[in-house]
């Protein structure tokens, strides 16, 4: 730490910190961020339960029953693009990271596809699994630690990766049709964040995106 941070209180010094952070995803090459750090522009709570989120230290963070908080920024949906998440969950908690979605006042999102976060709760899915069309049974990361999800589609191909490691590639069959529950067809749309229970405290920063040649 250089003698000007030692000099600064705390607060101010963190400030700065996670000032910086932020400032340093947006020159990421390619990539643009989906959030500010201090507010919800450009995103839009379910109808159920948006009191389940809060903004704390730069990140959205879940805590209280089922909610769902969904990208409406650019108005325009998203195909093929690298998505890049900052994540960090309490011991037990469970969310969610969803990709060719649309907004929907309340219930589990049927549109689009949900990459878990969970790494301590009782699913056996665990992070960076598709749900329910590529799951992993490890945790590929850690609770109280912060870790990188990056979710990759490229025409019928999803990767997801932890901290630049991969975890699942899901490569959609030819023919494959959307589900009655839960459609599960790549296509495109926007993203989502999930709130999973009263128990589960997850954290979501540092969101950025780029798109991808269709």
């Amino acid at each position: 730490m250089n003698h000007c941070m030692r000099t600064l209180p705390f607060r101010v010094a963190l400030a700065l910190l996670l000032t910086c952070t932020v400032w340093a995803a947006d020159t990421e090459e390619g990539f643009t961020l989906l959030m500010d750090g201090h507010s919800f522009a450009g995103w839009k709570p379910s109808v159920e339960n948006p009191a389940s989120w809060r903004i704390e230290d730069g990140a959205f963070v879940t805590r209280g029953p089922r909610s769902h908080l969904f990208y409406e920024g650019e108005g325009q949906p998203y195909r093929n693009f690298e998505l890049k998440v900052e994540v960090m969950t309490e011991p037990g908690s469970n969310g969610g990271i969803y990709f060719h979605t649309r907004y929907q006042d309340s219930g589990w999102p049927k549109a689009g596809f949900e990459t878990q976060v969970n790494n301590t709760h009782s699913d056996w899915k665990k992070t960076g699994s598709v749900y329910d069309l590529a799951s992993v049974g490890f945790a590929a990361a850690e609770d109280s630690r912060w870790w990188t999800q990056h979710i990759i589609v490229e025409g019928n191909v999803v990767t997801v990766k932890v901290d630049g490691k991969i975890v699942v590639q899901y490569k959609e069959p030819a023919g494959a049709q959307a589900g009655k529950d839960f459609e599960r067809k790549l296509g495109s749309g926007t993203f989502a964040l999930q709130a999973h229970d009263p128990k589960s405290v997850v954290r979501y920063r540092n969101i950025r995106v780029k798109r991808l040649p269709d």
